[in-house]
């Protein structure tokens, strides 16, 4: 109860990224009993019928994705201080997440099989003839548990992934276990570091020698701080004093913090994008003659480039994060200015939050684009369903995306109010969006479009 009531008092644009998660969740189950229905029809076509389920899993991983990112910007479920008071820690909120989004799949979910049936005929009126009639098996009775399971798959995996991606983790550091017996030079308790042997010299010497003199050794830093606090100085300052010499912290709240380190993912994503094409390119030279249809009027080649493909796909998605970080950094370069200084720093801070998604966006324009460089005019063009798939992977990845960025912004909310605060102009701000966009565009446009070429390649001569 409380989900539901956390689903319909929520802002409008929160209910809009539910109602995109919702469709993609109705695209994605009217595709898996379109799959159904063919296998239904073609009995006798066991391969290609499990090609056309397995095509599915495509759909179903964006479909995934742009919830998990809805549910990372859900407001409802963010946690804050004093809800753990009345019952709402990091353990419930995940809950109501998980439980969010499942009811959004659901609905969706319901929505494709309403449709399903009215396509059939079941609901009212005449089902639909032609070319349809072997995806929707109007002829034979849709067997509802069947129906019923592939429905629940996308509410399940959706649902399981958001709580496994918003689970509460543990923010103290692990200690280091103690290690019984004899520690420091033979003192009678527990040590955590083992102690070497260059200690015992160094504790011998009492010092270093610096210019003829014996330094005293060098005391634990609580030791010199509990020893400053308790005694006075020399002249007669006690702690108060003390502490007002100290020089206080720089109160300026919109320093931009230091950048985070680079994403490890870059050198691992360019090497599975390597392998991915050079899988595709073997595959196609060293390939038996057995050829691969791909269902929906898509390209047909060995199964080896098309695995070529996949590994490409998940280079690119690797690779995101790193290159993202990359554009902040050359952002900085050569002297920057306010401007570019402000915008790089943004990349370098989000280059995880944004990288991802982008990557992901520019596989699927690759492989979009290495399709349909495929089609010539003698062959014809995607199937409906083919279409209708291409276009739901496409529309969850880039709202994915957008998504991300939305969750960015509101990341950044405190530092850009400050900004404003000390009188940094609006435009300078929507300057250094500009910047961002066009210079995450001059780096992954290019490799889209090569990787696109590179990746069409060994089916160019089919």
């Amino acid at each position: 109860m409380l989900a539901l009531r956390l689903t319909r008092g929520a802002h409008p644009a929160v209910q809009l990224r539910r109602a995109l998660v919702a469709l993609a969740s109705a695209g994605t189950g009217f595709l898996l009993l379109c799959s159904l229905g063919y296998a239904m029809s073609h009995a006798d076509h066991v391969t290609s019928s499990m090609l056309r389920l397995a095509w599915c899993l495509t759909p179903m991983a964006a479909t995934v994705h742009l919830a998990v990112a809805v549910a990372r910007t859900d407001p409802a479920t963010r946690p804050r201080p004093g809800l753990s008071a009345i019952g709402l820690g990091p353990g419930r909120l995940m809950t109501i997440s998980a439980t969010t989004t499942a009811l959004s799949c659901t609905l969706g979910s319901l929505l494709a099989l309403v449709l399903f049936l009215q396509l059939r005929g079941d609901l009212a009126g005449a089902p639909l003839e032609g070319t349809a009639a072997q995806f929707l098996a109007a002829d034979q009775p849709l067997p509802f548990p069947a129906a019923v399971t592939l429905l629940a798959l996308v509410p399940a995996i959706a649902s399981a992934t958001v709580a496994l991606i918003l689970r509460p983790r543990d923010a103290q550091p692990a200690t280091a276990r103690p290690m019984r017996g004899y520690g420091r030079f033979g003192a009678y308790g527990r040590s955590v570091a083992r102690e070497t042997f260059g200690a015992y010299g160094r504790f011998g010497a009492h010092g270093r020698t610096t210019g003829g003199r014996t330094a005293e050794p060098a005391e634990p830093a609580g030791a010199a701080e509990s020893a400053d606090a308790a005694a006075p100085s020399a002249n007669g300052s006690g702690p108060a004093e003390q502490a007002a010499a100290v020089p206080a912290p720089d109160p300026d709240p919109t320093r931009p913090p230091g950048p985070r380190t680079a994403p490890a993912g870059l050198p691992w994503g360019i090497a599975v994008l390597a392998a991915g094409l050079a899988v595709e390119a073997y595959a196609d030279r060293a390939g038996d003659g057995s050829r691969l249809a791909l269902p929906g009027g898509l390209a047909t080649g060995a199964p080896g480039v098309l695995a070529g493909w996949v590994l490409t796909a998940l280079g690119l998605a690797l690779a995101g994060p790193g290159l993202t970080h990359l554009c902040g950094r050359l952002l900085q370069s050569a002297r920057p200015g306010a401007l570019r200084l402000l915008a790089g720093r943004v990349l370098m801070e989000e280059a995880t939050r944004i990288g991802r998604p982008l990557g992901v966006v520019c596989a699927v324009a690759s492989g979009v684009f290495a399709m349909t460089a495929l089609l010539d005019a003698h062959e014809p063009g995607f199937g409906p369903l083919s279409t209708f798939g291409t276009l739901l992977v496409a529309g969850c990845t880039v709202a994915t995306l957008l998504t991300a960025a939305v969750e960015a912004k509101h990341e950044r909310a405190d530092t850009t109010a400050a900004l404003l605060r000390l009188g940094a102009p609006a435009t300078m701000l929507r300057s250094a969006a500009a910047l961002r966009a066009g210079a995450l565009l001059a780096a992954f446009a290019p490799l889209t479009l090569i990787v696109a070429e590179l990746a069409a390649l060994p089916l160019a001569h089919r």
